[in-house]
């Protein structure tokens, strides 16, 4: 498509310029990152476009609408990207009510090999049947997750899919073992995202650490439990006074014979509660001038506690209380000469935050996975309401607005979750490929995801702020998605424009 081969064309010519300026301002940076985040989505959506007749047009929507915010972030500021203004060129076609219209309610096709088709449905089924009917009360009443529903995902080994079969796992080494994962999660988080779609984030997230790092008496150790759900996981690295920072962690970790003491201070810890495993990423080496080259990992071992707080000696934490998100519980996790033994580092010490960051980049696709089931969930429930609501004689969905708004809906679930997908390609090859995408399309789904589910509630009107709807929890839940598993400012800044840059 011409259009977008102009966009990219234009953002390149961006790079360029910005790469040689003397330190660009944060805004146009971030703009940078996200039009480029766009851009990579809408040629992902254009191979989709090549399946039907339907996945055309939609794919036209979808490049649309990233062509007209491309040139909203450009408009009047060429100068500072250092583009010719109407460089990027815009696509009628694609924002043309009477297509719009036409597309209401056609949400296209996944196109999933027969494999996954038949992990989709059973996790689907799992959420309609176990999930759904107990995601307003546990949000309602900021319960726990039951017990129940950890086992079952247990018994359909929700834990392992990214686990290698010889650690009790379910990952096999191939090029697609990752589309399984995030398959999965969507569906999950399409019936709830803090009972059941988060839940497979932090194990992913510490066995691709251990195997990053670990030995293979720490793989043989944990990797099968984890697999298994006989452990449960949580992630402490953010601390009070440094989120994504996490290279200037205070947190620390003192040698003692046989044992790692660690004092300090924890935050956003989700699940720590429940948890049997945290991952901790604490300061072993006091010198604070080397930052990131100081830290090193650990996998600290604890009883599980159900409620709000916990104690034991030299471990205390308490849950945060948040508007939405609610299930899992993220806590403040306080340290005060906690015990570690010297075998449950991972890794070298003083790699920690190699290892972390390797790590976080599956988390960071899995949560554009949980973006996307979250969509879903939020456009289903517009469409039903839609179609089910009569205003002025007629069903909403007969009106042209929200058709319009449906099908843009439709056209940005399919594009993150068609991104998604690609980059969990690239990211099974290992290496750094998929590591500056996976950055991508977190930021972008993200975004997306509150956007989506903010349409869905304004379909409803009055009853989507009404706590008997579920849309008004898609609402509060979505908000938290740019915020963890890296910020989107940080991922701007720090990932996407300074890799762009380079």
């Amino acid at each position: 498509m011409k259009e977008l081969d102009a966009a990219r064309e234009a953002l390149a010519t961006a790079r360029r310029h910005l790469s040689d300026g003397d330190g660009p301002e944060q805004v146009v940076l971030f703009d940078l990152a996200y039009m480029a985040s766009a851009l990579e989505a809408a040629f992902v959506m254009l191979s989709y476009g090549e399946r039907g007749e339907i996945e055309r047009k939609l794919a036209t929507v979808f490049a649309a609408d990233v062509l007209h915010d491309i040139r909203t972030r450009l408009d009047d500021r060429e100068h500072l990207f250092g583009v010719e203004k109407g460089a990027v060129p815009g696509l009628a076609a694609g924002r043309d009510p009477a297509l719009l219209s036409e597309l209401a309610g056609e949400p296209g096709a996944v196109h999933l090999e027969d494999e996954f088709v038949i992990l989709r449905d059973t996790f689907r089924r799992f959420a309609d049947d176990r999930l759904a009917p107990v995601a307003e009360e546990i949000h309602r009443r900021n319960a726990d997750i039951p017990d129940a529903v950890i086992d079952m995902l247990a018994e359909m080994g929700c834990f392992g899919i990214s686990i290698p079969e010889q650690y009790g796992g379910f990952a096999s080494g191939g090029d697609d073992e990752l589309v399984g994962m995030i398959v999965a999660t969507e569906e999950l988080s399409r019936g709830s995202l803090g009972v059941g779609g988060s839940l497979v984030t932090r194990p992913e997230i510490l066995a691709k650490a251990i195997l990053a790092g670990g030995t293979e008496e720490q793989k043989t150790a944990w990797l099968p439990r984890i697999a298994s759900g006989e452990l449960m996981v949580s992630v402490a690295v953010t601390e009070p006074d440094y989120g994504s920072d996490s290279a200037n962690i205070k947190a620390a970790a003192r040698r003692d014979g046989d044992v790692w003491r660690v004092s300090g201070v924890k935050t956003w810890c989700t699940f720590a509660g429940r948890a049997n495993l945290l991952m901790l990423l604490a300061r072993t080496d006091p010198d604070r001038s080397k930052a990131h080259r100081g830290l090193s990992l650990f996998v600290v071992e604890k009883p599980a506690f159900a409620g709000h707080e916990f104690a034991l000696e030299g471990m205390e934490g308490r849950a945060i209380d948040t508007i939405g998100y609610r299930g899992m519980h993220s806590y403040e996790v306080a340290f005060d000469g906690f015990p570690v033994p010297a075998a449950n580092l991972i890794g070298e010490e003083g790699r920690g935050f190699y290892y972390q960051m390797s790590a976080f980049a599956n988390g960071r696709l899995q949560t554009a996975a949980r973006a996307v089931g979250l969509m879903q969930a939020a456009y289903e429930a517009a469409l039903r309401y839609a179609r089910e609501r009569v205003v002025f004689g007629k069903p909403l969905f007969d009106y042209g607005l929200t058709r319009a708004k449906l099908t843009r809906m439709a056209a940005l679930i399919q594009g993150c979750r068609q991104f998604s997908h690609a980059v969990a390609l690239l990211l099974a090859k290992g290496g750094a490929d998929g590591q500056l995408e996976a950055s991508m399309v977190k930021l972008y789904a993200c975004r997306a995801a509150e956007w989506v589910a903010r349409e869905a509630q304004q379909i409803h009107g009055g009853m989507g702020y009404a706590e008997e709807y579920a849309v008004s929890r898609y609402f509060v839940d979505a908000r938290v998605l740019p915020i963890f598993e890296g910020a989107e400012e940080i991922l701007a800044l720090k990932v996407i424009a300074r890799r762009l840059l380079d």
